[in-house]
């Protein structure tokens, strides 16, 4: 699920990466499959696995699908506000807000997820890793500025012939 760091960005007038809609668009799809494979694992196909857990395994069984909940909670949410930036719903400046920035997630415990069944064991890998590449997107957005306006641009264009 990994996918090349990069990949879908492009740049912007002055030659800066810029995060695209179309990268915003693939990692969503990827969030909401991931959302929909822990809800239905934990929910329901994982219940026999956790059971036979001892009891401190499940109890980290329960960690940490509440982890796994909570990164892809985080980037949903993260992800949208990309969405409504690009829709121009929400303004660039609004999306600098800090409490529209990626929200922490708590790591998980290396040898907690040891224990867990496999199929966890992936779902864990896999979220902490979309997890990862948001949170290095979302650091981007210090360095590289608001998305370029098509309309400002041609507003300046404007400005600049009369």
């Amino acid at each position: 699920m990994a996918r090349e760091q990069g990949r879908g960005q492009g740049r912007g007038a002055g030659g800066e990466a810029r995060i695209t809609a179309r990268l915003v668009n693939a990692l969503y799809t990827e969030a909401m499959l991931l959302a929909d494979d822990a809800r239905a694992y934990f929910d329901e196909h994982g219940r026999a696995e956790r059971e036979a857990l001892p009891p401190m395994l499940r109890v980290g069984f329960s960690c940490e699908s509440l982890k796994v909940t909570t990164r892809l909670m985080h980037v949903i949410a993260w992800l949208l506000t990309r969405r409504a930036v690009e829709a121009g719903e929400l303004s660039a400046e609004q999306l600098a807000d800090p409490e529209r920035r990626l929200g922490e997630a708590a790591p998980s415990d290396a040898i907690m997820v040891d224990g867990l069944p496999e199929h966890a064991r992936q779902l864990i890998a896999a979220t902490s890793d979309l997890h990862a590449r948001v949170r290095r997107l979302d650091d981007e957005i210090d360095r590289i500025g608001p998305p370029p306006s098509p309309a400002r641009d041609l507003m300046r264009m404007l400005e600049r012939a009369f």
